[in-house]
């Protein structure tokens, strides 16, 4: 190897270990603010007990509960329309009118989170609330279309360039055999692309259970346990935005750090999937 290889490869094994090492921090510093509540048999409480700091119950089920619920659902309501983009700018026009899209799709990737929450609020909340009769509007419907929103740009570039990885010999075959592009997309471009739409999928949760400005402006920020979409709900991020000014001391504030050891264990369990599904792609 040469001088510039070689340096070129420090470099980024650096970046690397160093990345590796803030992110191996972080935890540790997590863990280490948490010992009082892993140790004091206050955790089972936590992670099972409503949150009621007058009664002397600090339990974050609730919270656990409404960021899946919000994650989950924006995930639902953004696949389709990220598929469909994706499917448009990939395969249907990549040169004309596809080209344009993407680049409004790497637009809004820039868009700060706040105008999103701030347009949810000015827009979709008295909207939500009109056309349900319900609630205030805030809840977890209204929380969970702006984050669907929100990751769909990243599903959209992570689905797009994997539709640009398929061989074009294999896309050559079925236009040769008479095949539409519908049969093209569906039993060639999609079984190749799995392992890139997974990443997307997972990578597009993870920022969706860690945003905390759209949760925190839209979701109405209760901390009963929500029974339905229309319900108004807290995450996890929203709770620790909301707690951080409470006394050092407190187990209220030591909530905060069991709940960042739950986004952390929760975003890590999506990049060992990615990374599996990787390992088992390559090995078949």
């Amino acid at each position: 190897m040469n001088v510039k290889e070689i340096t070129s490869k420090s470099i980024f094994l650096g970046a690397s270990i160093l990345t590796a090492g803030t992110t191996l921090f972080i935890l540790g510093f997590m863990l280490i603010l948490a010992f009082p509540i892993l140790t004091g048999g206050l955790l089972m409480d936590m992670l099972t007990k409503p949150w009621s700091p007058d009664q002397g119950s600090f339990g974050l089920i609730s919270m656990i509960a409404g960021s899946i619920y919000i994650a989950f659902l924006a995930l639902t309501l953004s696949f389709p329309i990220s598929l469909g983009c994706s499917y448009f700018i990939g395969i249907c026009n990549p040169v004309g009118p596809g080209k344009w899209l993407i680049k409004v799709v790497e637009f809004m990737t820039a868009i700060p989170t706040v105008i999103y929450g701030f347009t949810g609020i000015i827009l979709l909340v008295p909207i939500i609330r009109e056309w349900f009769l319900k609630g205030s509007g805030m809840c977890i419907l209204s929380a969970a279309i702006m984050l669907g929103i929100l990751i769909s740009p990243t599903m959209i570039l992570f689905f797009t360039q994997s539709f640009k990885m398929v061989p074009p010999t294999y896309l050559n075959a079925v236009d040769a055999l008479g095949g539409s592009s519908a049969q093209k997309f569906l039993h060639v471009v999609l079984p190749y692309s799995l392992r890139g739409m997974l990443t997307g999928i997972i990578l597009s949760f993870g920022r969706a259970m860690g945003d905390t400005l759209i949760a925190l402006m839209i979701s109405g920020n209760s901390v009963a346990m929500p029974g339905s979409i229309l319900d108004s709900a807290r995450t996890l991020t929203a709770h620790i935005a909301l707690i951080i000014a409470a006394d050092f001391d407190s187990i209220e504030f030591k909530t905060i750090f069991i709940c960042g050891i739950l986004l952390y264990s929760m975003t890590g369990t999506g990049v060992i999937l990615v990374r599996y599904s990787a390992r088992k792609t390559d090995i078949k």
